[in-house]
């Protein structure tokens, strides 16, 4: 068992540089805690490959453009970042997780658009999602939730 994910051994990509993982933290007034001004990509790596990883970058930066957020950094340069912490880790299978969000700042107001925009990439070694459903098949449920109407948010962020 690997532990809480908050206290593990390895390399976390933050902001430009990788750092220790017990040192990756944001402070508690930090926008994205109080707002939810957050995007994020979930994203797998096999055999050293990860997959569509580049479409996950730019859906990441249009995400953040959707949420008035620019995050300052190009996909290039993200798909550079998320390399960096996968050597760093030593990983060639893993589960890949890039997050950008409205950092603490001069404003707490809804808006904060003079708050910076962070972005961190983090991993970790996870085996199969589904367990032995990939062989023996997976349950399925339709939820009674329907998506709300893209008039209303944008509902195509990965937020």
């Amino acid at each position: 068992m690997a532990g809480a994910y908050d206290d593990r051994d390895g390399k976390i990509w933050m902001d430009g540089r990788l750092v220790e993982w017990r040192d990756a933290k944001v402070h508690i007034l930090t926008h994205a805690l109080h707002y939810a001004s957050s995007v994020f990509e979930g994203e797998r790596c096999y055999e050293g490959k990860i997959f569509k990883g580049h479409e996950h970058s730019l859906r990441l930066r249009k995400s953040a453009n959707l949420l008035g957020m620019e995050v300052p950094y190009s996909a290039d340069e993200i798909d550079a970042a998320k390399e960096a912490m996968l050597k760093a880790n030593g990983w060639t299978n893993a589960y890949v997780r890039a997050i950008a969000w409205r950092g603490a700042g001069e404003d707490m107001g809804v808006s904060a658009k003079r708050n910076p925009v962070r972005l961190a990439i983090a991993g970790w070694e996870w085996g199969n999602y589904y367990g032995d459903a990939k062989t023996k098949g997976a349950k399925l449920d339709i939820s009674k939730w329907k998506r709300p109407s893209p008039e209303t948010i944008p509902s195509e962020a990965k937020a």
